[in-house]
């Protein structure tokens, strides 16, 4: 076989040589066995911990022994990026992992009661000595509330947005974007706490002969306050990341401002907006406290939001978990089951109706 031969300062290249040197895999795996092994004996044999302390410390060593392994076989150049990328791997492991922690209970305790029963009953005239009872009132009560906030706190977040980005400018746009960092953190009971002082004991009583009253609508306007800041800062962001161009286009064309943003900069927008809808969403149906303070919660069927007592899936599961009854905690974990793939579907769903849109792919 004919070799090609090249000279540089006195070394003679080859087909052989020219390729670098890798780590075997057969070396990795090797270096990753005597890790485990090694933290299994230190660990378990002195008595200090138990697996998890086992699985960090082997993960430790076989970082510093893949380091050195790998610098004698491939060059401390290949060696560094390969720990840096097994670190890389590893906390992609370790963010997974608690959420695959949450999914995996959550299936495996809330499959006890995923019947017909918990569908289509409420825990009316349910006492603690009763296997049966559902959340069908509260699964209502969720899609209502959760409904109405969206419908008040969408329009009003994108053309909060679209103020900050296409008009806004100098000191009150300053101010309203202020305001809205500032909504952003205030916990979910203040929000409960100024509907319950505004829209309960002050605005209901003139609809209700001079008595406040809870409504799910109530909690609705909770939610909503909750919902605004996340939906005006995502979608002020998704506003800013249009490129200039398309605008100048239209403008180019003749085509008004007003129309310019409606046909070409929302639909581009438009799945990242649609991302923050879904985020706020899912914040607005696991809140328990605004929907506690001017909801009440109730254990019967209530399909008028704007009149008495509602429940909630949030509410629901809080109850059950502390409720005496042996049976309870069974529902609880349904109840998060259930709430957790309602937001799974209504994103999945908000997600494919967006990738529909043309001018957004």
């Amino acid at each position: 076989m004919s070799l090609i031969e090249r000279e540089i300062p006195g070394v003679v290249m080859t087909p052989d040589n020219i390729r670098s040197k890798k780590l075997p895999v057969v070396t990795n795996v090797l270096v990753a066995v005597a890790a485990f092994v090694v933290a299994a004996a230190v660990v378990l044999g002195l008595g200090i911990g138990n697996w998890v302390l086992v699985v960090v410390l082997g993960a430790a060593l076989y970082l510093v022994g893949l380091s050195v392994v790998a610098g004698r076989i491939e060059g401390r150049r290949a060696a560094r990026n390969r720990t840096m990328k097994s670190l890389i791997y590893a906390a992609c492991l370790l963010a997974i992992l608690p959420l695959a922690s949450v999914v995996w209970t959550l299936i495996s305790k809330g499959a006890a009661r995923l019947d017909g029963d918990f569908f289509g009953t409420s825990m009316n005239n349910i006492g603690a000595r009763d296997a049966n009872g559902g959340a069908y009132h509260a699964i209502v009560g969720t899609l209502e509330q959760v409904g109405l906030a969206t419908l008040m706190a969408v329009p009003l977040g994108v053309l909060g947005a679209i103020y900050l980005v296409e008009y806004g400018r100098g000191k009150f746009a300053a101010t309203v974007r202020f305001f809205v960092d500032v909504m952003t953190g205030i916990p979910s009971i203040v929000a409960g706490l100024f509907i319950l002082s505004f829209w309960v004991l002050i605005v209901s009583p003139w609809f209700n002969d001079g008595q406040p009253r809870f409504s799910g609508f109530a909690a609705s306007l909770a939610l909503a306050v909750l919902m605004l800041p996340t939906i005006v800062r995502s979608t002020e962001e998704m506003l800013r990341l249009v490129p200039g161009p398309l605008r100048e286009g239209s403008y180019a064309l003749g085509v008004p401002q007003w129309k310019t943003i409606l046909r070409v900069v929302l639909p581009t927008a438009l799945p990242g907006i649609v991302t923050g809808v879904m985020l706020s969403i899912a914040r607005a149906a696991g809140e328990t406290a605004p929907v506690l303070l001017v909801a009440g919660g109730a254990a019967a069927i209530n399909m008028d939001p704007f009149a008495g007592n509602q429940q909630s899936l949030s509410l629901f599961v809080y109850q059950q978990a502390g409720d005496g009854s042996k049976f309870a905690p069974d529902r609880a974990w349904t109840a998060a089951l259930t709430l957790v793939a309602l937001v799974l579907v209504l994103t999945v769903s908000a997600k494919l109706l967006a990738r529909r849109n043309k001018l957004s792919r």
